[in-house]
């Protein structure tokens, strides 16, 4: 089947069930923080939904530490300006040798790099084993073929929503989180080399060039522990966003794919076709590393393709791209499969999407792109990023139903398209 041989009817009831949908879990559930009640609930609540067209529906649960991900802006930016009040009231008062005290700071800002670089470049779960765990869920619902599972397509979005992020929140039209980052990460940088530097003048002569190192390189230091506490207001552990657009869009553009196809009467012979609702991306993209862990033998070494295909915020249509680089631009998504998503969204009448990269943060396909799982991502958001992202802005009332529309139809023609000729290896 095409795209263009769908009905369009469904497609749209689908948009209008969409936005009721969305503003029926966050009017009845609140903000959904990863790993909570209110999560949990909510997924329970779509279950239901997916249980009347879908053959089969589970949970599998695992644990995670929710704050483990983002709390390292805390006790970082604390241990650096500790470090440097600290240390400038003892060298201060001659208690302690500038030497020192440039080794004491020097080594906090490389320790507070060293786990930025761990956390939130690379997702991987270093702070996990300090913070308390609880139970999150993945939900998948599954539309079996008529005959024998040859090819399998998984439509995912991840239903936790996001702690607030002051930075975006209070910026409001100006955007202040690039510049205010910038300033706190590129200072650290800063401190780190004057620390080594200084730390070298005073075993190897360097002249003048090492007397000044020595005599005024700590001022920056201070300077650097005034932007730290940028950094440390930057997450609000009280606050949690409503999560209408990331990623409410991605939740229900995962259930309604199948809806539709069960409301279009479509039954694909050899292609099985799941819709995934995960816990914890917002935790670090938990709920995904450990769902491609616990499935890679099925995904990958059972013989039948699998593809997965992860939405995250349909909202800026100027901004829908596919992203065949994920993580900071550190991950590669599946080449193949971004390309199929591509051709789709052109077959389905729209030709303006740019394969694109996520420069800051991650989406869940890079968790299934870095175990060896097929995947990639299609997302619309403006990589400012947009006003609504992680903060109690992005509610109801942002909804945009023509991006979520086009998200629909690209997700659908992907699907027609993946049933009839899989992917091409190169």
């Amino acid at each position: 089947m095409k795209i263009s041989d769908f009905p369009k009817s469904i497609i749209d009831e689908n948009v209008d069930y969409t936005v009721s949908e969305i503003t029926n879990v966050i009017k009845k559930y609140g903000p959904r923080e990863s790993g909570s009640e209110a999560c949990y609930a909510a997924q329970k609540h779509i279950k239901k939904e997916l249980d009347s067209f879908c053959d089969e529906t589970r949970f599998e649960s695992y644990k995670m530490s929710p704050k483990a991900f983002l709390h390292f802006t805390k006790i970082v930016s604390a241990a650096i300006i500790l470090a440097v009040v600290v240390c400038s009231v003892l060298v201060f008062t001659s208690v302690m040798t500038m030497f020192v005290a440039q080794c004491i700071v020097g080594g906090v800002v490389l320790i507070g790099l060293f786990i930025t670089l761990m956390e939130f470049l690379l997702y991987k779960p270093f702070m996990d084993p300090l913070y308390k765990k609880v139970e999150g869920h993945n939900l998948l619902a599954v539309r079996k073929p008529r005959g024998e599972v040859k090819r399998r397509i998984i439509i995912s979005g991840h239903i936790d929503s996001a702690y607030e992020w002051r930075h975006i929140y209070y910026s409001k039209k100006v955007n202040l989180m690039g510049p205010l980052m910038g300033i706190t990460i590129g200072s650290a940088f800063i401190s780190l080399v004057l620390a080594v530097i200084t730390i070298i003048a005073n075993f190897v002569n360097m002249g003048a060039f090492g007397e000044f190192m020595t005599s005024y390189s700590f001022i920056f230091h201070i300077i650097t522990a005034l932007a730290m506490v940028t950094l440390y207001l930057f997450v609000d552990f009280k606050t949690v966003s409503p999560g209408a657009n990331d990623n409410l869009t991605g939740t229900y553009a995962a259930v309604t794919a199948l809806r539709m196809l069960d409301m279009a009467g479509i039954d694909f012979e050899n292609t099985e076709v799941c819709a995934m609702i995960t816990d914890g991306e917002e935790a670090g993209l938990r709920g995904c590393k450990q769902w491609a862990k616990d499935h890679y033998d099925e995904y990958v070494k059972s013989g039948v393709e699998t593809a997965v295909l992860c939405v995250d915020t349909l909202t800026d249509r100027e901004f829908l791209n596919v992203y065949q680089r994920d993580m900071t631009g550190t991950v590669s998504n599946s080449k193949e499969f971004s390309q199929l998503v591509m051709d789709s969204a052109v077959e389905a009448g729209h030709n303006d999407l740019k394969f694109s990269s996520v420069f800051f943060g991650s989406s869940d396909a890079a968790a299934f792109s870095q175990a060896g799982i097929t995947a990639t991502c299609l997302a619309a958001m403006d990589p400012a990023p947009a006003d609504y992202y992680h903060n109690r802005r992005d509610s109801y009332d942002r909804l945009v139903p023509e991006s979520i529309k086009t998200g629909y139809e690209i997700i659908l023609s992907t699907i027609f398209n993946f049933d009839e000729k899989g992917l091409e290896k190169k």
